[in-house]
This record gives structure tokens, C-alpha cells and sequence, in this order.
């Protein structure tokens, strides 16, 4: 399993958020939702995303200038930093997205009864100028947080850039009521997803981070694959070293400058980051989480964590919930 493959098993949606979102200009919505992740695929007419408060120097463009998609393009937005939608830079906000899918005005009158517009399909009218899909990840478990750090704050695929026969699909099955139809459109959104990522990381301008990037060294790469493969596996310096056809010298100086991590510092970031995700889930104890990422005890791990997190497991686990 390769460093792309071990981040893209992360996305795991559960009730993923999913509508048709149509709009008559001017519009503007305010999302203010705190979700982790968000895709957006513009079907007719220009849309315009603007980032707000945090994170806007990592925004596609510069300094957190607001980003056009045009039918055909797709974006997928970082959360929990707030942003706007809509059909122009300037156009007030007219709605706003709270958490839990709640939508009022900017003064806080309820907005969900006026804005229904059928099975998954919400906005002014029925046959609006612009029509998007929207897929949301609401909880931070269903995405992993090591993929959600590699990524900016907005990043967009222009439709010419990319061929997804996805797409289609989704803007089929999300006007569906049947029965499984939530499943369904968890698994697209999931597929969706993973299929705009391959092709972002794929580009120069993705700016990927260092780890991927070493994938492709000879040495550092296998490495890689092996540490990803099995991160359980009782792993040492000499061991990754044999194991890539090189010293044990050579081989820990020649990852740190491509990783930008040494080998253990890199393993132990990986099972710490999978034991984050891991521990989200309600029946998973603390022992066996730690025999699934490597460690010997709950103690162990639940040491580890707090050196390196500066939380304790269960704490974590207090906040994700």
C-alpha cells in the first residue's frame, strides 16, 4: 500500500450530508457548519467560494481570495473555518448554515421549511440559474486528519482537467428515495471524493506534502509502503534499512531529508494518527486500538498519545464525540 492508497482508505461517510443545491442570482449562503470536509460540483452557471476567517493563506489563489467554479468544476472545501457561496463576490449573505443542517437568515429566522424543495434538493426554486451538489462529511473521524493537513483550504479541478464518470452518477442518485438510498450516497460521495484527490495530487500545483512526494525515491518509497502496509509491525531503523537494500546510516539520513521526519518519529505520527481515528469509535477500547496500531498496552499508547498529542486518549475521544 502505497503513502496515497493508506490516506484514501480514510474516507468513511455515515449520513453524509447530500442535496441539490438551486439558486436564482443573486445568492449568497454563509456556511458556518464546522464540518471537516465538503465537495461541491457546480452543474450550471458560476459559483463563487469565498474563505472567511482562519486558514485563508492556504486558500487556492492567493491570501484567501474568493475561488470561481464554473459548471463541470468540482471543489472540496476544508472545514471548521466558516465560507461563502455564491453566485458573486459582493452579494450579501441571504442564508446562513449552521451546524446540524440548520438554516436561517443572518438574523437567525428559521429558513428549513421555505428552502425544501423536494427529496435532497433545497435552494430558491426548483429551476434556478445555478445548480450545484453538495457532499458533506460532518464528523472528523469519517476523514481522516492526516488527509485533511495535506490539503489547502479550498482546492478546485477544473472540468477540462479531469474525467470522472462519477459525477453523472451522483447528480442521478441523489434525487432517489429508495430504500439503502442513504448507503448509496455515502459510498459515491466516498468514491467522489478519492477520485477528485488522485487527480489533485497528480499535479504540481497540489503542492504535495513531502511524504508523498518520497514516494517515489526507490529507497524511501519501499520504506514507505512497508511502514503504511503494516504500521503494527515491531519496525526498527535497521529493519526498514534491510528491507530497502541500504545501510542503516544511509537510509535513516536519506528519509529524514525526504520525509522531513525520521523513520520512527514518521511511524509513530502514522499509528498515533490511526489510533486517532480508531478511538472515535464507540465500542473500540483502549487495549485494542493499541494492539491494532502497534502498541503493547492501552498504557502505552495512552503515553505515547499525550507526549505527542498533548491530550489523552480519552480526552480525544471526549471531544470527537
Amino acid at each position: 500500500m502505497d503513502s496515497l492508497a493508506s490516506l484514501l482508505e480514510g474516507p468513511r461517510a455515515h449520513r453524509a450530508f447530500l442535496l441539490r443545491a438551486v439558486f436564482d442570482p443573486p445568492w449568497c449562503v454563509q456556511v458556518r457548519d464546522r464540518a471537516p470536509l465538503t465537495v461541491l460540483c457546480a452543474l450550471r452557471d458560476t459559483t463563487w467560494i469565498t474563505p472567511e476567517g482562519q486558514d485563508q493563506d492556504q486558500a487556492q489563489g492567493q491570501d484567501g481570495d474568493p475561488v470561481r467554479i464554473d459548471a463541470g468544476d468540482i471543489a472540496v472545501v476544508r472545514g471548521p473555518a466558516p465560507y461563502r457561496v455564491g453566485s458573486g463576490t459582493g452579494v450579501p449573505v441571504q442564508v446562513v448554515v449552521h451546524p446540524g443542517d440548520v438554516t436561517t437568515t443572518p438574523e437567525g429566522e428559521g429558513l428549513c421549511e421555505q428552502l425544501d424543495l423536494g427529496v435532497r434538493t433545497w435552494g430558491s426554486g426548483p429551476d434556478g440559474a445555478a445548480e450545484l451538489l453538495i457532499g458533506t462529511y460532518h464528523v472528523d473521524g469519517e476523514v481522516s486528519g492526516r488527509l485533511l493537513h495535506a490539503l489547502p483550504q479550498i482546492l478546485v479541478l477544473r472540468e477540462a482537467d479531469w474525467d470522472c464518470p462519477l459525477l453523472p452518477l451522483v447528480a442521478e442518485e441523489i434525487g432517489k428515495d429508495q430504500p439503502g438510498q442513504s448507503v448509496v450516497l455515502d459510498r459515491l460521495l466516498d468514491l467522489l471524493l478519492i477520485a477528485v484527490l488522485r487527480a489533485w495530487f497528480a499535479r504540481p500545483e497540489a503542492r504535495a506534502p513531502a511524504w508523498y512526494r518520497a514516494q517515489a525515491d526507490p529507497v524511501v518509497g519501499r520504506a514507505l509502503r512497508l511502514l503504511h502496509e503494516d504500521p503494527a509491525h515491531p519496525w526498527t531503523v535497521a529493519a526498514l534499512a534491510a528491507r530497502a537494500g541500504v545501510s542503516r546510516a544511509a537510509f535513516a539520513q536519506r528519509f529524514a531529508t525526504l520525509v522531513g521526519r525520521p523513520p520512527m518519529a514518521y511511524l509513530t505520527d502514522r499509528r498515533l494518527d490511526l489510533a486517532a481515528d480508531l478511538l472515535r469509535e464507540p465500542a473500540a477500547t483502549l487495549d485494542a486500538v493499541a494492539r491494532r496500531v502497534g502498541y503493547g498496552s492501552g498504557f502505552a499508547l495512552s503515553t505515547a498519545f499525550k507526549r505527542e498529542r498533548g491530550i489523552s486518549p480519552s480526552r480525544h475521544r471526549q471531544s470527537a464525540g
